[in-house]
């Protein structure tokens, strides 16, 4: 996957550089311990600078002063929780001293952080309690209802058997004679070059997941392995913000990154967090003015328009953020 040059707005252009440089304090703060930032955490801070703050030099600065000075009370407080977990996270570890220093930003900031109690509830080998938990908010968010549990892989999975629905296979499989430019056949062409089958078809994933889902691959250009997994779910948590870090983000970042199978169908890797492109992810899918996964979307009203002017129309670079195929 190549990531395009496309520049995306910063997510928070008009933070002051008290405010800025006091979240980026604590995020090194919880990447580092000790002290010592790894690798991977000092080119995700100065990544993070450039695409959270709008200036990369922000991450030579000292804390102007602590976090909760600075952000308790106000919607920022919830930014920087985000930005704070994607730290711990980094080194693709769930290291006890990293949490112990996230618990103390979170205590001084005073707000509710279900995250902190999930990466507790892993560290301390509760890890079926712990993906459970992920499961039911990614399907709050997922379905923009209350999930009261079930069978995950039996919602996943509905067309086998008796479930089958061969004329909406047969819908997807039309997008194929839609002119090349178009987002129906560029969604069809995402299809048949990763080996899916279609819902409807046996295999197939269920169409309330795939359809929004697979069109924000479509959207971004992020492919579908594990790197381009997170990304695809940071740009989600970003676009529709319900349950964003624990239901999208810290799923993605444990299955494809930590390595923890949340369920049949996520799979799991390790290692592939793009520590930088996460932060331009996450800004492009603030900025992004559509939200797949909101309740009445509709795939199909636009599937004959052409993929690029749907970009521009939507806030998302012409070009998307990456290329695929590469």
């Amino acid at each position: 996957m190549r990531l395009t040059q496309a520049a995306v707005p910063p997510l928070l252009p008009s933070v002051t550089r008290r405010e800025a440089t006091s979240i980026l304090g604590a995020m090194r703060a919880v990447a580092a311990p000790d002290g010592a930032l790894s690798i991977a955490a000092e080119r995700s801070l100065r990544a993070a600078a450039r695409h959270v703050f709008g200036d990369a030099g922000l991450a030579e600065d000292p804390a102007a002063e602590s976090l909760a000075v600075a952000v308790a009370g106000r919607p920022l407080a919830a930014i920087a929780l985000r930005c704070l977990v994607i730290m711990v996270l980094v080194d693709g570890t769930i290291d006890p001293a990293r949490v112990a220093a996230l618990r103390t930003q979170i205590a001084a900031l005073g707000i509710d952080a279900p995250a902190l109690t999930l990466l507790e509830d892993l560290l301390a080998g509760h890890r079926d309690e712990a993906f459970a938990e992920m499961t039911r908010v990614n399907m709050d968010s997922v379905t923009n209802a209350p999930w009261f549990g079930g069978d995950i892989n039996a919602w996943l999975l509905p067309y086998h058997g008796d479930g089958a629905d061969p004329a909406l296979a047969a819908r997807f499989a039309a997008l194929g004679d839609l002119p090349p430019e178009t987002i129906g056949h560029a969604l069809w062409a995402h299809f048949r070059h990763n080996g899916y089958a279609f819902p409807g078809e046996a295999e197939g994933l269920n169409a309330a997941f795939s359809l929004p889902h697979d069109t924000v691959h479509v959207l971004t250009g992020y492919d579908t392995r594990p790197g381009g997994e997170i990304l695809t779910s940071t740009f989600t948590a970003a676009m529709h913000p319900i349950h964003p870090i624990e239901g999208h983000i810290l799923p993605a970042i444990v299955s494809w990154h930590v390595g923890g199978r949340i369920n049949e169908v996520a799979k799991n890797a390790t290692g592939t967090l793009d520590v930088e492109e996460v932060w331009r992810a996450w800004a492009a899918g603030a900025v992004a003015r559509i939200d797949t996964f909101a309740p009445g979307w509709d795939f199909w009203s636009f599937a004959a328009e052409p993929l690029g002017s749907l970009r521009a129309r939507w806030g998302i670079p012409p070009e998307g953020l990456a290329d695929p195929e590469e």
